[in-house]
């Protein structure tokens, strides 16, 4: 893949699934225009490049023996006001594999080769077109599984999240420039940065970065969906519960214990957030080897869970509620009584670390099963996303902004204790290097670019 970062030939993929009604095959590169010219026969015989840019013309792909491939709509976009910035070419055809790969083979003999998968963005990031942050943000955008998710993918394409970045570096580059200047004329005695003034230009720049930072922890759960764990003792209802959460017959019900042995998962979206159910075995003490493993699994999801389902079909002993209590510190707590159509019931005063929500369901006849969903989406407690609102969702992304926050904050903690200007300066400088290595700006290492696109898919 390092090679790639100064290959500049002229590249060709599929950047649609084969086997639709239509396909389109990307090419890119100085020679993009010329090469598929030589496979184009259009009426009148046109050729593309003498077409303006942005023009779609009607023809044939026929290769070197003169046959045809198919015919094609060719879209022509000249260097610099393409995707990548170079010379490119869209070709739309029928989807059958048979003509996509025909039409590729043809293409790689007449001197393409075939894209690497992230190639066409990483040319477009190596080409100026976008910044780091943007080229990462069309994966966010191809991969988003839900509204919000594709929202701020799409904010962050448009460049919402690198403007942010561009305010804050205008502002780290006015207090370095002030300070440095006081170093230059060190032995004149000039003072040109005000303390009091770095002091509250810090102070902004350390709520802004700590703000984007804190935002992770939502930009995560938006991004990967939140994790709900459901548990409770065997034959209360869990596996009908996920059953009809999922609206699907996805976990097996059955009367005798232990019937869940492992854990099940699976995906709904409630409000436009993903959330990932976990249908866990019943707690309970077993001799039975595989089952223990299961219930040993159970404790595991409930760790790792953000919010927790405790299932119950009647009064819990004194002794549950404690331990359910402790397993459940950090992290919302709903109490799901279910069987309501057998019996009613109400739960006993306890003292909670953080009061659970309660809700009464039957699961068996889809009961209240619209209230516990409401229920779980308030528990997640995602803000309203908007399209002009920044959310870090990328992990390199805040690993950046913790180092820079604490960059900042030692600037913070050097300028109350009055230390000199080049110690601030240094500081400074760090700081700016990791809000830079967000959007590519002082990323030096191959190795950075290549992990980034290796996870693209071809075509784009």
């Amino acid at each position: 893949m390092q090679a790639l970062l100064n290959d500049r030939q002229t590249i060709c993929a599929l950047a649609t699934s084969a086997g639709g009604a239509l396909g389109v095959i990307r090419v890119s590169g100085s020679d993009a225009i010329d090469i598929v010219d030589r496979a184009f026969i259009a009426p009148k015989e046109k050729k593309l490049h003498t077409l303006p840019a942005q023009t779609v013309q009607y023809g044939h792909i026929v290769d070197e023996n003169g046959q045809t491939i198919d015919e094609v709509l060719a879209t022509c976009f000249r260097a610099p006001h393409s995707y990548t910035g170079e010379n490119s070419v869209e070709i739309s055809c029928h989807g059958s594999t048979y003509i996509l790969h025909e039409v590729l083979k043809l293409l790689v003999r007449l001197g393409c080769r075939q894209a690497q998968p992230g190639e066409f963005t990483q040319r477009a990031f190596l080409n100026g077109k976008m910044d780091l942050s943007q080229a990462e943000a069309v994966a966010d955008l191809i991969s988003a599984t839900t509204k919000a998710s594709a929202q701020l993918a799409l904010g962050q394409l448009r460049g919402h999240f690198s403007g942010e970045l561009s305010e804050l570096r205008d502002k780290l580059l006015h207090i370095t420039s002030l300070i440095e200047l006081e170093l230059d004329f060190s032995d004149q005695d000039v003072t040109f940065a005000d303390r009091h003034e770095l002091q509250t230009l810090a102070e902004e720049i350390r709520c802004k970065i700590a703000s984007l930072a804190k935002s992770f922890e939502t930009g995560r759960a938006i991004k990967a969906g939140i994790s709900v764990a459901i548990v409770g003792k065997t034959n209360v209802g869990k596996s009908t519960l996920l059953n009809r959460l999922l609206k699907e017959e996805r976990a097996i019900v059955s009367d005798i214990h232990g019937t869940t042995r492992d854990v099940i998962e699976d995906t709904i979206n409630i409000n436009g957030i993903n959330f990932r159910f976990i249908d866990t075995a019943g707690i309970r003490k077993t001799n039975d080897e595989i089952e223990s493993l299961g219930i040993e699994r159970t404790y595991q999801k409930l760790s790792e869970a953000a919010i927790v389902l405790w299932v119950i079909d009647k009064i819990p002993a004194q002794k549950e509620i404690e331990d359910m209590n402790a397993y459940t510190s950090g992290k919302r707590l709903i109490v799901v009584s279910n069987k309501t159509d057998e019996q009613a019931f109400a739960f006993p005063g306890f003292y909670w670390e953080e009061q659970p929500s309660f809700v009464s369901v039957s699961a068996k006849f889809d009961t209240n099963i619209d209230t516990l969903e409401t229920c779980i989406y308030n528990a997640a407690n995602i803000p309203e996303i908007h399209e002009n609102d920044v959310v870090v969702t990328n992990v390199r992304h805040y690993e950046a902004l913790t180092h820079a926050l604490a960059s900042i904050q030692r600037v913070l903690d050097g300028i109350a204790l009055d230390l000199s200007g080049d110690l601030l300066s240094e500081d400074l400088r760090q700081c700016l290097h990791f809000l830079a290595e967000i959007t590519g700006g002082s990323i030096t290492s191959n190795e950075v670019l290549c992990n980034i696109f290796k996870h693209f898919c071809i075509g784009k």
